[in-house]
């Protein structure tokens, strides 16, 4: 007999994996409440800056407790600093979009990023993706356009700048997939901080002054500092929730849960805002959901078929 318990997740683990996955669908939207609530009176540019700072700063402790090592390897600094680029650029995107549209369709927007990393990764990388799997991201692909619809109608071309975060987050996660193997995710977790904090403070110095609506910092006042901290803290808490949660259950276990996260962020968005999305929102983020749950079902089987296929003894 084969010992599986080495290779199988115990059920306790797969628990603690499913209740932080559920605590990232519920921070992850009060990081972007709190990032919609700042930006009535704070630079776009300024509100990313401080979701890296308060990263950075909110790390540096748990690397000290835990007694990690910063040292990289020489070899992953590129992609290091590739990786907190994109995240840079997917935060600043999403956040300038929030400051003026609902939640739900700036986020419904961004969930085309696993579509992206699936035909992506068919296309450039050349992994196995069946047919069915192609089209329910082609399917996922027109729910993304009736969302977008009515809020470039509404808010002009700031509703395109969520797939400039789904573009920049599906290449963050094709990066990650291989640095998450070669670091730890809290000293991940910091440099992608400190890296991206590096880059937004010589823009924010050279911005002083210019007038610009996304970039000249200002200085907050009043509870503007409560929200630029909870974009930091919520930020951190959120992604070390999704980072433990995938070291600790079974990604196919973990995915159709991230879904949570955009009826979540609906009924923040309505109890804050009061935002509610439209009929034809409301019908493009039905498709977006139902395209990914399909996928996920899809390589649940297709993982079935390859584990039957290679312990089947020979004929």
């Amino acid at each position: 007999m084969t010992d599986t318990s080495l290779s199988t997740p115990s059920t306790d683990r797969i628990l603690a994996g499913v209740a932080l996955m559920l605590g990232f669908c519920v921070t992850a939207p009060l990081l972007d409440v709190a990032a919609k609530l700042a930006a009535d009176s704070v630079p776009v540019g300024q509100i990313t800056a401080a979701r890296f700072i308060g990263q950075c700063g909110l790390m540096a402790p748990f690397v000290w407790i835990m007694g990690l090592s910063l040292r990289v390897a020489h070899g992953l600094w590129l992609a290091l600093v590739f990786r907190a680029a994109l995240l840079l650029v997917s935060t600043f995107c999403f956040i300038a979009a929030i400051s003026v549209m609902p939640l739900a369709d700036a986020l419904a927007i961004v969930f085309v990023a696993p579509f992206i990393v699936l035909l992506v990764g068919k296309y450039y990388f050349g992994e196995d993706v069946g047919p069915r799997r192609v089209w329910a991201a082609l399917v996922g692909f027109i729910g993304v356009l009736l969302v977008i619809q009515p809020s470039f109608a509404a808010f002009g071309a700031v509703a395109l700048f969520p797939l400039g975060t789904a573009v920049g987050f599906a290449f963050y996660i094709l990066v990650t997939r291989g640095l998450s193997r070669r670091m730890h995710p809290v000293t991940l977790q910091f440099h992608t901080g400190l890296i991206a904090s590096l880059m937004c403070l010589p823009v924010m110095v050279l911005a002083q002054g210019t007038g610009s609506s996304l970039l000249d910092p200002v200085w907050p006042e009043g509870i503007a500092w409560l929200w630029l901290f909870g974009v930091g803290f919520f930020a951190t808490i959120s992604h070390i929730m999704m980072t433990y949660a995938l070291s600790l259950a079974p990604s196919a276990t973990l995915a159709p849960l991230q879904y949570l996260e955009l009826p979540v962020a609906t009924l923040l968005g309505y109890l804050v805002f009061s935002d509610f999305p439209n009929t034809l929102t409301l019908t493009g983020i039905t498709i977006i959901i139902g395209a990914g749950l399909y996928m996920v079902h899809r390589e649940r089987v297709t993982a079935s078929q390859l584990v039957s296929a290679r312990a089947a003894p020979p004929i």
